[in-house]
């Protein structure tokens, strides 16, 4: 299976080189600037091209992002679903922020949503978190100061070793990293590019 993932759209998008070639789209968040469900719809349907869509919301997509994600049946905030074999489960929003963006929330919450979208895909043969805020302390929550990622995120990886994750949120940490088993990927802001995975017999990365 391939997946072509980006993130931090922020309200722009346009042609993604490989998008009907991936057998899925998937998007870490930030779909919109402080946008509403109307406007998440409308970026979405710019990728008319797409086999399958799979999303969370970020930290700065309102609230009713969430539900517009429902309505296209793509989320996987709190949510899981088994293609394939292969289990995808998310996480929207992220840890609280100097900024007081829509969806920050607490580092409990965070893991009852991780915990929820997880035991929908528990028996899945390989396993994929999209999460928008990504685990701290490691390459990709780099923010140049300082790490900023999530401590719920990171707890849940070292305990559970998905086989891939997926987030965004760090627009200057775009890269990989693992954990353990656990392979992890930023794709970094869309603007900037995105990452083509291939989860065959070995987790293959391409950055474009």
């Amino acid at each position: 299976m391939k997946l072509l993932c980006i993130s931090d759209l922020h309200s722009e998008a346009g042609s993604i080189e490989g998008l009907a070639e991936a057998d899925a789209l998937v998007i870490c968040g930030d779909i919109t600037h402080f946008g509403d469900g109307a406007k998440a719809k409308e970026l979405l349907y710019s990728f008319k091209d797409s086999n399958m869509i799979l999303a969370v919301p970020g930290n700065c997509d309102n609230l009713d992002v969430n539900d517009a994600l429902l309505d296209l049946d793509v989320d996987l905030h709190a949510r899981g679903r088994i293609i394939d074999d292969v289990g995808f489960f998310g996480l929207g929003g992220s840890n609280e922020t100097p900024f007081n963006t829509p969806q920050e929330y607490k580092e409990d919450t965070l893991l009852e949503f991780i915990m929820k979208g997880y035991e929908q895909v528990r028996d899945a043969a390989f396993k994929v978190f999209v999460t928008h805020t990504p685990p701290i302390d490691t390459k990709l929550d780099d923010a140049g100061v300082r790490h900023v990622g999530s401590t719920s995120v990171r707890r849940f990886i070292e305990e559970y070793q998905p086989d891939l994750v997926l987030c965004g949120h760090i627009h200057e940490a775009k890269g990989t990293d693992r954990m353990g088993k656990t392979v992890m990927v930023n794709p970094g802001m869309l603007r900037n590019g995105h990452a083509l995975i291939d989860i065959g017999e070995d987790i293959k990365v391409d950055f474009f």
